[in-house]
């Protein structure tokens, strides 16, 4: 009689048990679709403000990487680090139109940020090939790995100068309302494969995702795909 009791309790606590890793993973797949609507929202705003990224920018841009609403206390402690995604124009060449999103951490100590609590949105620019197969390959130092500097702003504003010519990556921030080019050196850009499997599926890694044609974009992507598709849909060398 009591070996049946423990039996009859252990089923019980199995079905108990059973719901509860779906529905886990459920919601992180939801936080990760939240993320790619707010990436959305972020680029859609910044692509509407009259003095924002130049157009010749966004035109020659292969990829783009949105972190919206990273903490700034968070980057006090070193190891912390922002979450969001980075878009590749497609084709080998990248020079088809936006595909499918692949999530992206940006980690790092002090970008001397450590002022107030506000969130910040950061979005990178990477204006070249080399740029864009380095952080599809592995995590990539700002700076080191690949070469960085503050973006220029405004739509007419003319980027043809040295630095802007050099750098792979461009990095933008905008806090209170208020947007700018930002030096982010010494930070890192590496893919979030947790955050891919949740979207995607355990066989997935941020490469595929961007190199492979039939990559299927979650719905909660197609603001931030349409926005760029809209604001720049060729890419110009």
């Amino acid at each position: 009689m009591r070996y049946t009791k423990c039996r009859i309790i252990l089923v019980v606590g199995l079905f108990a048990l059973g719901p509860v890793a779906p529905a886990r993973n459920i919601s992180e797949a939801k936080t990760e679709r939240d993320r790619l609507e707010n990436a959305g929202k972020v680029i859609q705003e910044i692509l509407h403000v009259p003095d924002d990224i130049p157009q010749d920018l966004i035109d020659k841009a292969r990829c783009v990487v949105v972190m919206p609403s990273v903490l700034k206390a968070a980057f006090v402690v070193g190891g912390s680090y922002g979450r969001g995604t980075l878009i590749c124009r497609t084709g080998s060449d990248f020079t088809g139109p936006w595909g499918a999103p692949a999530m992206y951490a940006l980690e790092g100590g002090s970008f001397g940020l450590q002022a107030g609590g506000e969130a910040t949105d950061f979005v990178f620019l990477v204006i070249n090939d080399r740029g864009a197969d380095s952080l599809l390959r592995t995590r990539a130092r700002l700076g080191a790995d690949l070469s960085a500097a503050a973006g220029p702003k405004g739509r007419l504003a003319s980027a043809d100068t040295d630095a802007y010519m050099r750098a792979e990556i461009l990095s933008y921030s905008r806090a209170r309302g208020v947007f700018a080019g930002i030096s982010l050196d010494g930070s890192t850009l590496r893919p979030d494969g947790q955050a891919n499997r949740k979207l995607y599926g355990n066989s997935t890694s941020a490469a595929k995702i961007i190199t492979e044609s039939d990559a299927t974009a979650p719905a909660a992507a197609h603001t931030l795909i349409g926005a760029l598709q809209k604001a720049s849909p060729h890419l110009k060398r």
